[in-house]
This record gives C-alpha cells, structure tokens and sequence, in this order.
C-alpha cells in the first residue's frame, strides 16, 4: 500500500522525549555542590506527582531521574589547599585589563552570575595548575590571563 494512503496516528509527529544530558567527565563536586544536589532530590521527592498532568509528571520524573543520578555519581573532592589553581578554590584574575574573581566548582554548582565557573570550562582549565604572578595564553592570546592569587574556597 502506498504511503500517501496510509493514516498517520499523532504520536508519529511528536519529538522524542530524551533524558537531561549528563555533562562528560567526573562528577566533581564541594561540600556545597553536594549538599545542594541532595536537597534537590529529597525536594523533588517530596513533590507529589498525583495531581500533575501526565506531561508535567513525565518531565518532573525526568528531572527526578537526572539530580538521582548526579547525586549517585558525585565525588566530594578535598578541600584545596590553595597554593594553585584547582578544584574548590577562588581564583582572583586580571582578563583583558579587568580584574575578576571566580570559584572554581562541579558542573551543576556552575553559576556564572554567582562567579562560580565549572573545572571543565575553558577558562578553569587554562587556569589548572597555575600560580599566583604567572601569565597564562588564553582564547588564542599570549599572557591573556594574570593570576593574582589563590585560596581555598569558603564554604558557606
């Protein structure tokens, strides 16, 4: 039978529902990151899915599914010591003659408006290792970034 006479039911036209991406790479995460990726499940636990529509419950499960797995997989990191530029410090830099100060976290605790950068970001990783008074080649530039100083991050 050709295709030109056949029905085509709705659910053929819809997008497939796929699962929150997990970022590659470890699960890194601070004393505050885990704590936060806790008291992300127990409050989406607490949430009674009875009363959704059959799409919010999907996509609230989805989501459950996801903050699970993050929480399953975190690796609490020590606390960096901050001699240098790594996991769970804050770096104060000079970028393009403006100084800025940036905490170095796990992927989900990232919030750029908060000045927390994730370990794997471009910035964080031209950063690693680096100490107080080195210059760093960053974005395709010589000494882009200055490092003024490192210390461990304080934990609230």
């Amino acid at each position: 039978m050709s295709v030109a006479f056949r029905r085509e039911s709705d659910e053929e036209h819809l997008e497939p529902t796929f699962e929150i991406p997990i970022p590659p790479g470890p699960n890194w995460v601070t004393q505050r990151g885990l704590r936060l990726t806790r008291e992300k499940v127990e409050a989406l636990e607490a949430i009674d899915t009875a009363a959704m529509s059959e799409d919010d419950a999907k996509k609230h499960k989805r989501e459950l599914r996801y903050w699970r797995t993050r929480l399953a997989t975190a690796d609490l990191r020590p606390v960096a010591d901050g001699d240098a530029v790594s996991f769970g410090v804050c770096v104060t830099y000079r970028l393009n003659g403006q100084k800025k100060t940036v905490s170095i976290v796990g992927d989900d605790e990232a919030d750029p408006n908060e000045k927390r950068i994730s370990f794997s970001s471009p910035l964080a990783r031209a950063m690693m290792d680096a100490e107080a008074g080195e210059q760093l080649d960053f974005g395709g530039k010589a000494d882009a970034v200055e490092i003024l100083s490192v210390e461990p991050i304080n934990e609230d």
